[in-house]
């Protein structure tokens, strides 16, 4: 069945409430027992109504639980997430298992384009969409640039984005790791007011206004906990790479000279 045609499988009842029980019997105690979350924000959707975008920024494997575990229910019902389809859709299993979860659609990354249409449909059947606009998790904790695709789905469909920083997601879980950081370390999940793209304004200048205001609440909170800024991080980055750098340049040395020496 092509998902792309029938996006009211999106707002079926059944699914959304299986889709629930799940996140509270298995979602929600597995995220409890990892980190201790905390919310922040939450007036600023007061009022908020479908359809809306939320656009996290993209640093581990709890982010897309944690804002459908931290929203108010009323809105996450029927939120549909971006999924790449290259690695959660390319398996029935990991298909089925995404969609159950998070209410997923999938998102083509490079060249493909076998889905191409999808989000507007939703939108369009006033399905909300969960997006993260970097396109991939983050590397180092700090944000990639965002694609411009999710402001332009925005402004052709005036509907609102909804800012989201997660703050401590990336240190809790970094990418190198096989599985998240023991000890509950504290995550923050930090909601803005929505906004709308301004008349005239285009979609890369909307986008990069959407990420500005992120980093600036990510900040925010990072500084008033004690936790890295994004400026820090990427420091913090680019140390770390120097130091690998080095290190290969040293190896590299080390077996050229044992190569002249077997001369």
């Amino acid at each position: 069945m092509d998902l792309a045609r029938n996006p009211k499988l999106y707002k079926s009842t059944t699914a959304s409430i299986a889709r629930n029980m799940v996140r509270m019997a298995l979602i929600r105690p597995a995220v409890d027992a990892a980190i201790k979350v905390h919310v922040h924000g939450l007036e600023h959707l007061d009022g908020l109504e479908s359809p809306f975008i939320v656009t996290p920024n993209h640093s581990g494997h709890f982010d897309g639980p944690l804002v459908m575990l931290t929203m108010p229910k009323r809105l996450t019902k029927n939120l549909a997430t971006g999924a790449a389809a290259d690695y959660f859709f390319n398996h029935w299993y990991k298909a089925f298992g995404t969609q159950l979860l998070m209410n997923a659609f999938p998102v083509d990354r490079g060249s493909m384009h076998g889905h191409r249409g999808l989000a507007s449909a939703l939108l369009e059947s006033g399905i909300s969409l969960l997006i993260f606009p970097e396109g991939t998790r983050s590397r180092t904790g700090g944000m990639g640039r965002f694609k411009p695709g999710t402001a332009a789905l925005a402004i052709s469909h005036n509907v609102p984005i909804v800012p989201v920083a997660l703050v401590g997601a990336w240190a809790a879980w970094p990418p190198s790791r096989a599985r998240w950081v023991p000890g509950r370390p504290d995550v923050h999940v930090v909601y803005g007011s929505p906004m709308r793209a301004d008349p005239g304004e285009i979609a890369h200048a909307f986008s990069e206004r959407v990420r500005r205001k992120i980093i600036e609440m990510h900040d925010t909170t990072a500084r008033a906990y004690s936790m890295p800024t994004q400026a820090e991080m990427m420091h913090l980055a680019a140390i770390e790479g120097a130091k690998k750098d080095i290190e290969a340049e040293q190896k590299k040395r080390s077996r050229d000279k044992k190569h002249r020496d077997d001369e």
